[in-house]
């Protein structure tokens, strides 16, 4: 049986992923913001709000098989990307994108802390 903790770890993966389908959303239909976008980074952020909102939060919610690994794997994406825009983009990145991609390292990160500390509570 889920427990809350997993059902607030699971509104959080929801809600950083919603903030991600939105961000993303209005500059793939056309509200360019004031700084360069890196096309790819766009795709990938939208893509991946789109799975933390849907499948990472179903997963995480109903305390699922596949809810660790899942977010270990988000967290690990995500800190793939930002060690390739630290390097390869660096003169070219945003300074938003960085910010937003830190702000999803620190929640990614956060979820997995309490996904550890779910387990061992069920331990």
């Amino acid at each position: 049986m889920s427990s809350i903790l997993n059902k607030i770890v699971s509104g959080i993966a929801f809600l950083i992923g919603a903030m991600a389908i939105f961000a993303g959303g209005k500059v793939l239909l056309g509200t360019l913001p004031d700084y360069y976008v890196i096309d790819w980074l766009l795709y990938y952020n939208f893509i991946v709000g789109v799975v933390s909102a849907s499948f990472s939060a179903i997963v995480i919610w109903k305390n699922g098989k596949l809810a660790m690994p899942t977010v270990a794997a988000t967290l690990g994406l995500h800190t793939i990307v930002m060690l390739v825009l630290q390097t390869a983009y660096r003169n070219v990145v945003a300074p938003e994108s960085i910010k937003a991609m830190a702000v999803r390292l620190i929640v990614w990160t956060i979820i997995l802390i309490l996904m550890i500390i779910q387990q061992r509570k069920n331990k």
